[in-house]
């Protein structure tokens, strides 16, 4: 009985890429095996998917099909491929991945692979003041490090490691499983020595072979001019240690900053409330204005309102990026007296004796009533 054309089988063209290749095998496999199929053939079509995708999968075994055909791959025709189907090096791991999320090759050795170490994450509590000038602190924080007793051995001694004497110091093994596509081998981390390819005889007593110990690490931390809460920064390699050669992770200090009771700030601006009296706003004044540099003399014209807001520019916080300052903002509020003396009193009746006060001010008065006619 002749054999079926393999694109045919597999419901594809000869035009068809790699990929569409291998979903249209995995779609039939899937649908034909014994295992899984209720169709009466399901066995014999199944066979007959495994045989296309064994050719057409394979570059050269696909240009010799497309140039003879079936006659390729029969020794009887004096083409020296070989006779009928087999399985021989044929690798089901990816299509056994595809369904059921197994069957993936480890690569060889790749537990030995120099890897960095894990990073580290520390919250640091500045006050507001040193939020804008920075400052240099020590700190100690809890860290891997190399064992001070094996030097990152693990062992007592260089003589104390040998081969894995099951992966025979390749840190990897092959394991045979069975799966709806018969038995499969895949290669995976040696569970003996999880990959080191080494046997620790006699392990270090302080780190009992892993090599690092913990320890609290004094370390600076430089806090940089114009931080903020929930900005951080990086410092290079002073997280964990690395392993089989790798670099130490990254210690990251995430900054929290105390609020202050007389500033306010507003990305690189300072707010600072003021308050003034009766007199200095209507009679205008000079008066001395705290800063984080220190006091400023500000002037306040006269008929100044509540709620007026002025701008030092230059004396606000310094951007953490490009050093530059940003502005502080004075914001004045004219304090109504709670209590006030027989003198101060008196000088206030006197006062509304003579002031222009809304109802007197014609003008003032009637752009007052037109707002709610």
């Amino acid at each position: 009985m002749a054999k079926k054309d393999y694109y045919e089988v597999l419901g594809i063209g000869k035009s068809s890429s790699e990929d569409e290749i291998k979903k249209a095998y995995r779609k039939l496999a899937k649908k034909y095996h014994p295992d899984v199929s209720t169709e009466s053939n399901a066995e014999e079509k199944f066979k007959e998917v495994q045989e296309a995708y064994e050719v057409l999968s394979d570059a050269p075994k696909k240009a010799q099909y497309d140039q003879f055909g079936h006659a390729a791959f029969d020794q009887s025709q004096g083409f020296g491929g070989q006779g009928g189907f087999g399985q021989g090096d044929f690798d089901f791991g990816d299509i056994f991945s595809a369904f059921f999320g197994g069957g993936q090759r480890t690569s060889r050795g790749s537990s030995n692979r120099p890897r960095k170490g894990n990073d580290i994450q520390r919250r640091m509590t500045i006050s507001f003041e040193e939020s804008i000038f920075g400052k240099k602190e020590k700190i100690r924080i809890p860290v891997y490090d190399e064992c001070h007793v094996c030097h990152g051995l693990g062992a007592k001694s260089k003589s104390d490691i040998k081969a894995c004497s099951r992966c025979h110091g390749s840190g990897t093994v092959v394991v045979e499983q069975q799966t709806l596509f018969g038995r499969t081998q895949t290669r995976t981390t040696c569970p003996t020595c999880n990959g080191t390819g080494k046997e620790i005889i006699n392990k270090c007593s302080n780190c009992n072979g892993e090599g690092v110990e913990k320890i609290n690490k004094e370390i600076e931390v430089n806090v940089p001019k114009g931080i903020e809460t929930g900005q951080q920064i990086r410092l290079e390699n002073f997280g964990n240690k690395g392993s089989n050669g790798g670099p130490n992770g990254d210690l990251y200090i995430v900054f929290e900053v105390r609020p202050s009771d007389t500033y306010v700030r507003q990305g690189d601006d300072i707010i600072i409330n003021v308050p003034i009296t009766f007199a200095q706003a209507a009679l205008g004044t000079e008066i001395e204005v705290p800063t984080v540099y220190g006091q400023v003399l500000l002037k306040v014209p006269s008929g100044t309102q509540s709620d007026a807001k002025f701008r030092l520019r230059g004396k606000g916080a310094p951007n953490v990026r490009t050093k530059v300052k940003g502005d502080q903002h004075v914001i004045l509020t004219v304090v109504t007296p709670s209590k006030l003396t027989r003198e101060q009193k008196k000088v206030f009746e006197q006062l509304s004796k003579v002031e222009d006060t809304p109802q007197k001010n014609k003008n003032f008065w009637s752009k007052f009533k037109d707002n709610f006619k």
